[in-house]
């Protein structure tokens, strides 16, 4: 195995680590610092800015390993044509060569594409990870638990007055002070309505006559 296909064999181990690493049951005070550090620490995010690039190398790896695999099963298909009568033991060796080149091109392509694999196995469950703690913060929330909303939850999701709860208060307190200007203008307008009916109900006496009354 050459030098970049053990790289990549080492990182596939470092994959599946921290595979078993995100699913081990943790509590969840020490399962929210964790992921806190993780996503904030400049350290992680420089780590996994060169891993997206490794990651494109290995893609390159695998479309090559892809390719070879392809031309070795048309030449071992061309050993087969061939290799009939006296010249069958002629192209033995070199059959077996052809074997040989293929058990590592497959070995190389399987090793590249589960290494890819499982990045985006990995990447997908920090992400649901990460999801289920911003749920479980925003559930705390909801009973009340004040305990909940701590300085790791404002670094995991941005809680408080910009979260669900805050926009909801702040539309309440809108309508609550909608309702409190159309109540001001309807009192206002009865009462002009009041005045000038009993402006107009005077006025209407005052010009009546007194016989018609």
């Amino acid at each position: 195995m050459t030098l970049y296909y053990t790289l990549v064999f080492l990182l596939l181990v470092l994959e599946m680590a921290i595979f078993v690493g995100l699913i081990v049951p943790l509590p969840f005070t020490w399962k929210r610092k964790l992921f806190a550090f993780i996503s904030e620490s400049p350290i992680i995010a420089k780590l996994q800015y060169g891993m997206k690039i490794t990651f494109i190398f290995i893609l390159i790896l695998f479309i090559d390993s892809v390719n070879r695999v392809y031309r070795v099963q048309i030449e071992l298909s061309a050993y087969s044509k061939d290799a009939t009568g006296a010249g069958a033991s002629a192209l033995g060796s070199e059959r077996m060569e052809v074997q040989a080149r293929k058990f590592y091109s497959q070995r190389n392509m399987y090793l590249c594409g589960f290494t890819l694999f499982l990045s985006l196995i990995l990447n997908r469950t920090y992400t649901m990870i990460l999801e289920i703690l911003r749920l479980e913060d925003r559930v705390k929330q909801y009973e009340g638990n004040t305990k909940a909303g701590g300085k790791d939850s404002a670094r995991i999701a941005a809680a408080g007055d910009m979260g669900e709860i805050g926009r909801l208060r702040k539309e309440l307190a809108a309508r609550e002070k909608d309702l409190d200007a159309l109540r001001r203008q309807s009192e206002g307008l009865s009462r002009e309505y009041n005045e000038l009916s009993d402006k107009y109900t005077k006025d209407h006496l005052d010009n009546t006559p007194k016989k018609d009354r």
